[in-house]
């Protein structure tokens, strides 16, 4: 049996609808890491779905190092301003702009298939598709750009 408490802890993990996350649970058997495993799967599916869908909103966020002698710049847009304003997307931004930053990536492509830094168990497109899963609209990261001194 599913604990409120095991979807409470899931879903502060996660920031995923209580209900994906008790479903999440009941399909891992109570298991945190598997429940951890169906929402990344499940999340795919939601990315896939929402692809098409038209880009009408965004944000611009940058990420500047603590030494101040490198920097990144990101482009990222949603479907409507009610995501583009929420706080959660602004820090998305942020992460995928440190990313750049430390990661450097040539490319889009290579950007996407990067072990994403602050959990190299999945990919900079998974961390996306996680996101696109919370917030229910599509997401891309449309430009992207590194500034170092060195």
């Amino acid at each position: 049996m599913i604990t409120s408490q095991q979807i409470k802890e899931l879903r502060d993990k996660t920031d995923v609808s209580v209900m994906a996350c008790k479903k999440a649970l009941e399909e891992a058997g109570g298991d945190m890491e598997k429940a951890l495993e169906v929402l990344r799967r499940e999340s795919a599916k939601v990315a896939e779905k929402k692809s098409d869908r038209e880009l009408g909103a965004g944000i611009v966020e940058a990420y500047i190092h603590g030494n101040r002698q490198m920097g990144a710049i990101v482009k990222l847009k949603s479907e409507s301003d009610f995501v583009s304003k929420n706080e959660g997307f602004a820090t998305l931004a942020k992460d995928l702009a440190m990313h750049v930053a430390a990661a450097n990536p040539e490319n889009k492509e290579t950007f996407l298939s990067q072990p994403y830094i602050k959990n190299p168990e999945i990919t900079v497109s998974d961390y996306i598709k996680e996101h696109i899963q919370k917030f229910g609209e599509n997401i891309e990261v449309v430009e992207f750009s590194r500034l170092s001194l060195f």
